[in-house]
């Protein structure tokens, strides 16, 4: 079989529901987690099976929820490198630091691991068309793999959100929108437009029950490519949070399949002090976090007012033992900056910012030296040329370059 997928379950109060037909939220307002025959995954398949297989996301199709392959959509996302960081992670006494690289993806960024599963998922069960408000990138991912399933997109994104999402969007064959706003701002209109259209199923972010789904592989795979073993720490740039919640449902699976051992990494969530919602949330002991008002960050994909499944990762750092640490745009931009110098690579701010906490959390004594890390850096610096100052000397035809 190629799915074990079992039933859909809500969050908060763990009421079932049907899996086979479109989901939104549960009755209570709460995303719906999906849930698989575990035993059957367990007794079918083992964990070295899963190495013969192609190097993606699908390698790990018992525990995603597309019934029939014909169904799957898939631009060979997944088995993105697991990176080691000697030079740089040398340099904030975190030697084992390891870098989870997600800007080598289709698309771009990690967004494409949730809109393969959730594309997939929907053109199974007869979705026309896909409507999401975005701050950028998961608008270009979904809008792409829609296309490539055959299905519509609408997406409406910031107006500030950066424009290579944009034109990613057009080159689909999105119908997109920017508003004058944030990312609430957006949801509202894509809300308004859903009461007069039918036959569009809406994916915000936790709105469908499989995004999640295609993020959570990334926590196999850091558990396959470390040898079924997990590490010490992961850190995630938490928004909307999808994937420290994937993260943290893809550990209990693995757990339950036995395939790997009680402990599971402590998981981090990493916010910009211009919008640390669930950094505010974390440390004040609350179950869930409150609407900022003018919030900002250069790391845009993190620039999230309020996420609805803020409870969920709150649940995920408290149960791991984790935390949650926000860092300021200076801080993610010198990070990423000293991470180029010293790897050769540009990741995106989110990420950096994820290696700012690092570098924090180190200081204040939380990571030790010994312990093994892993960041998630979830897009290319190639999407962010902002980023990047250029200022530099233009020589005349007949002109030499200066002597060091």
């Amino acid at each position: 079989m190629f799915s074990h997928l079992s039933h859909l379950e809500c969050s908060r109060t763990g009421t079932s529901y049907d899996a086979d037909v479109v989901q939104g939220l549960s009755e209570i307002g709460a995303p719906l987690l999906a849930r698989y025959d575990l035993d059957r995954v367990r007794a079918e398949v083992a964990r070295e099976e899963i190495a013969t297989r192609p190097a993606d996301l699908w390698r790990y199709h018992e525990i995603l929820p597309v019934r029939d392959p014909a169904h799957v959509t898939t631009l060979g996302e997944g088995m993105t490198p697991l990176l080691p960081l000697p030079a740089y992670g040398g340099s904030i006494g975190v030697p084992r630091l390891l870098m989870k690289d997600e800007g080598l993806i289709p698309t771009g960024t990690f967004k494409a691991r949730g809109a393969a599963v959730g594309v997939s998922r929907a053109r199974e069960l007869g979705v026309k068309a896909v409507a999401m408000p975005t701050n950028g990138n998961a608008g270009a991912a979904w809008s792409v793999y829609a296309a490539r399933a055959g299905l519509g997109s609408l997406v409406v994104m910031p107006a500030d959100a950066p424009e290579i999402t944009r034109r990613e969007c057009v080159a689909a064959g999105a119908e997109l929108y920017l508003v004058d706003g944030l990312i609430n701002h957006a949801g509202a209109l894509v809300k308004a437009a859903l009461e007069e259209r039918s036959g569009y199923q809406e994916v915000s972010t936790l709105k469908e029950p499989y995004r999640i789904e295609g993020k959570k592989t990334m926590g196999y795979e850091i558990a396959e490519q470390l040898g079924w073993r997990v590490p010490d720490v992961i850190l995630y740039p938490a928004g909307g949070g999808v994937g420290i919640i994937g993260i943290h449902k893809a550990m209990l699976e693995m757990q339950e399949l036995g395939w790997i051992g009680e402990t599971v990494p402590r998981l981090v969530a990493v916010q910009a002090t211009g919008c640390p919602p669930i950094v505010d949330a974390f440390h004040a002991g609350l179950d869930e976090s409150t609407l900022r008002e003018g919030t900002h960050t250069l790391a845009f994909g993190i620039n999230v007012p309020k996420a609805l499944g803020d409870f969920l990762v709150l649940r995920a750092t408290r149960e791991t033992g984790g935390t949650a640490v926000a860092v300021s745009d200076e801080a993610i931009l010198g990070e990423l900056h000293a991470l180029a110098a010293a790897e050769g690579t540009w990741i995106c701010p989110e990420g950096a910012a994820c290696l700012a906490a690092t570098r924090e959390l180190r200081e204040s004594g939380w990571i030790a030296e010994h312990e093994q890390v892993v960041v998630l850096n979830t897009g290319a610096g190639l999407k962010y040329p902002e980023t990047i100052d250029i200022d530099v000397p233009v020589l005349p035809r007949d002109g030499r370059v200066p002597p060091t």
